[in-house]
């Protein structure tokens, strides 16, 4: 009767999916290529696995998983309470085409986003900015640089569009 029961239940089990030999790796919603906050598993709340959606979520940094996604070419942190500057370890994105960094509290650019040879939009608008790394003119994908609403040097900015593209549009 005990061998009954346990082939019964090991078939439930096994044919359930589940296994008594291991434990399989739990997924996270970042595994998945989903907002972290998102609790829903649905293709819909799916996003590309080379975006990361994180604006809105109230962040004083950005948290250190995001920089070991190099894959990733859209990075969205605006609308959050970032201060200080972005960190340096930004430089390991180097297919990022996209970063908006928008209405946040940061003071400062990191001199290593102008390793990001991929960059062709920033927008660092609506921050606390004083002042802008000449590593920005590094930047020779870039189309669209907005830096509206900060309080950045001027002298700073000339030495920059110096060594940028022509064709970039520059948003003041």
């Amino acid at each position: 009767m005990k061998y009954a029961i346990f082939l019964v239940v090991f078939m439930t089990l096994w044919l359930g999916g589940c296994t008594l030999l291991g434990q399989q790796k739990p997924t996270t919603s970042t595994d998945q290529g989903v907002k972290p906050t998102d609790s829903k598993s649905t293709s819909e709340n799916k996003i590309p696995s080379n975006k990361l959606n994180l604006s809105n979520q109230q962040l004083k940094k950005i948290p250190e998983y995001v920089f070991k996604q190099t894959n990733l070419e859209e990075l969205d942190v605006a609308n959050n309470q970032l201060t200080g500057a972005i960190q340096a370890e930004i430089r390991h994105l180097q297919n990022l085409k996209v970063l908006k960094a928008n209405n946040n509290n940061m003071t400062g650019v990191p001199a290593e986003i102008g390793q990001l040879q991929n960059l062709e939009i920033l927008d660092l608008s609506n921050n606390e900015l004083t002042g802008l790394p000449y590593e920005l003119g590094n930047l020779k994908k870039i189309k669209i640089l907005n830096i509206s609403g900060n309080n950045y040097s001027t002298l700073d900015l000339n030495i920059i569009k110096e060594k940028l593209p022509t064709s970039v549009e520059i948003i003041l």
